[in-house]
């Protein structure tokens, strides 16, 4: 399998000429946080990002409403692709499965910008869900068949990528997250006093199995029994929410542990203002942007040893991490940290300057450079403007992706 380098700098983007103007972003992910998540948080801020950079990016999403998620996805491809074809694009950009049919006769190059694999993220579900999230990993794969360029968010979605839909390693690169530092720094300091007593746990999440939230609501009952004081705030929505809530009622646990449900910005800000520690013990994440929101608010991560988890979290500087599947584990790291508010606080300051690297302009000049140069060094497209010197490329022509260091092998 061909070696992909990385370079530890990013290149200025002033420095870069004649760079595409205009995209199109193709996504049929819900467009608000409580329907899209973190990739919903994700697509936008790239956008934003890129538009400070004078690059034009007009929006392809659904306006309509359907009972079936993968029915409108597959539906909104099939519109989509002819008027995606009648513009004038520099790059068509698609999310996950979204572009497939664009890519079967596109007129711009089409990067495929895998936020999540299904065909990994299937692996959690069962029954009807499996099967539908089958169907859209099947499309997934046409997708990255048909781009010119793959886009993973970490090493373990692009072996991911190329395990499960059998694309060549050198087609992928990888740019990471990013997140807007300044909106999560305005009040990321807690004043003396504001913290939550009992110590807060916050915990931020669509609720998937993957979430593992079950092991958490476990571990709750453990300190409860320790007599260790702490109150734990969920907050976010989805399909095993009920299931989550009725074992925590079953345990015991109304008067320690609140489902908050998709609540505002500003009040989230809030809670990540008044918590002491950041926990999410994921079974799977192709990268996971809460922990960059739990590192740009200063929280110390307790979160699980898993997927790409270990990529984000630095283990023993922003966080500490634990087996997914091992809830006394869990119960030791959160014991420790509930008891020792100074390791907290070093915690969150070396987790806030390690945000520092997946700032929204940082990653957007990596997303620039390294599609430009990846589609600049394929054999059979046609030539774009040379890339300036510092963006270079590895052994067999592969192209090198500029990012943060968090993110190099």
């Amino acid at each position: 399998m061909p070696t992909i380098l990385y370079s530890q700098t990013l290149e200025p983007l002033d420095a870069v000429s004649q760079m595409p103007a205009r995209m199109a972003f193709v996504t049929s992910t819900p467009q608000s946080v409580a329907g899209g998540s973190g990739t919903y948080v994700g697509i936008r801020q790239l956008a934003r990002a890129l538009e400070e950079r004078d690059v034009r990016v007009e929006m392809h999403a659904p306006g309509w409403w359907s009972p079936s998620f993968t029915v409108k996805r597959l539906l909104f491809n099939l519109l989509a692709a002819p008027r995606l074809r009648r513009r004038q694009y520099d790059w068509v950009v698609g999310f996950d499965l979204d572009g497939f049919h664009y890519g079967r006769a596109k007129r711009a190059p089409y990067i495929a910008s895998i936020k999540g694999v299904i065909a990994d993220e299937l692996r959690n579900e069962r029954g009807v869900a499996r099967a539908l999230l089958g169907v859209q990993a099947a499309f997934e794969r046409v997708a990255v068949h048909r781009a010119d360029v793959v886009v993973s968010t970490s090493r373990y979605s692009r072996d991911r990528i190329v395990e499960a839909y059998g694309v060549p390693a050198a087609k992928v690169v990888i740019v990471p997250e990013l997140i807007d530092l300044q909106a999560w720094a305005e009040e990321s300091i807690p004043p003396p006093g504001t913290q939550a007593d009992p110590p807060a746990i916050l915990t931020v999440a669509h609720m998937y199995p993957r979430k593992n939230l079950g092991l958490l609501v476990k571990a709750y009952a453990h300190l409860r029994d320790a007599g260790i004081p702490f109150q734990g705030w969920i907050v976010g929505d989805g399909p095993c929410r009920r299931a989550w809530e009725r074992q925590r009622d079953r345990l015991g646990l109304q008067a320690s542990v609140t489902f908050l449900g998709s609540i505002s910005r500003r009040e989230l800000q809030e809670r990540y203002r008044r918590a002491r520690i950041f926990c999410l013990p994921s079974r799977q994440e192709g990268f996971g942007i809460v922990f960059l929101e739990a590192m740009a608010c200063r929280k110390p991560i307790v979160a699980a040893r898993a997927a790409a988890v270990p990529e984000t979290v630095t283990e023993g500087v922003a966080g500490l991490l634990v087996d997914p599947e091992d809830v006394e584990a869990l119960v030791e790291v959160l014991a420790a940290l509930l008891s020792d508010p100074d390791r907290c606080r070093a915690m969150g300051e070396a987790g806030r300057r390690r945000v520092e690297q997946y700032g929204a302009d940082r990653v957007a000049s990596s997303f620039l450079t390294t599609v430009h140069a990846a589609l600049d060094g394929l054999p059979d497209h046609p030539r774009l403007p040379r890339m300036p010197a510092g963006v270079s490329r590895s052994l067999g022509g592969h192209a090198v992706a500029s990012f943060p260091e968090g993110g190099r092998q």
